[in-house]
């Protein structure tokens, strides 16, 4: 039979698994919305994934002066709006997440990721990104959003091409 700590224990470990999943939830819907960035991307969710008086900010000298910071929903929301245009900045854009570590305390969630990004640029330039992703999550109107989200780079470079239709180098078929 259960003790009734241990049912605390174990309602304790269900509400941190909970969190857990939200914050993952949160993160995974941010990059699947910012592969998609363009004038249709729904620009009202995305803002909704932050708090009101969130914080996102490029760290480091490459990321700082590149991206900035901005202060509270609307700062976040006003810089995502300038990447929705036709043409779309980005002519293709994926982001992996790896490394993957999400610590749920009193305070909320901190997770960290190394993120590495492909992109093509509409002028036909790609790039390729790898960062460090360090985002706190805060619940608020009763959904975990990002309270604090931080991306500094570890690595960056131009990359000739991600997509070619030269065909693909494997072994020849056996004979019939």
């Amino acid at each position: 039979m259960l003790t009734e700590t241990r049912i605390a224990d174990l309602q304790a470990q269900l509400e941190r698994f909970q969190i857990e999943h939200a914050s993952r939830a949160c993160m995974n819907r941010y990059m699947v919305l910012c592969d998609a960035l363009d004038a249709s991307t729904p620009l009202d969710e995305l803002a909704g994934l932050f708090t009101t008086d969130a914080v996102w900010e490029g760290k480091g000298a490459k990321y700082a002066g590149s991206f900035g910071g901005y202060r509270g929903r609307e700062a976040i929301r006003a810089m995502f709006a300038t990447y929705m245009k036709t043409p779309a900045h980005f002519a293709l854009n994926v982001h992996f997440l790896t490394s993957e570590l999400i610590e749920v305390s009193e305070e909320g969630a901190l997770g960290s990721w190394v993120m590495l990004q492909t992109s093509t640029f509409a002028d036909g330039a790609s790039h390729l990104n790898a960062a460090r992703l360090t985002v706190r999550f805060a619940e608020e109107g009763g959904q975990w959003r990002m309270a604090h989200f931080q991306t500094e780079n570890l690595f960056s470079r131009p990359v000739d091409a991600w997509n070619s239709e030269a065909r693909l180098p494997v072994p020849e078929k056996p004979a019939e």
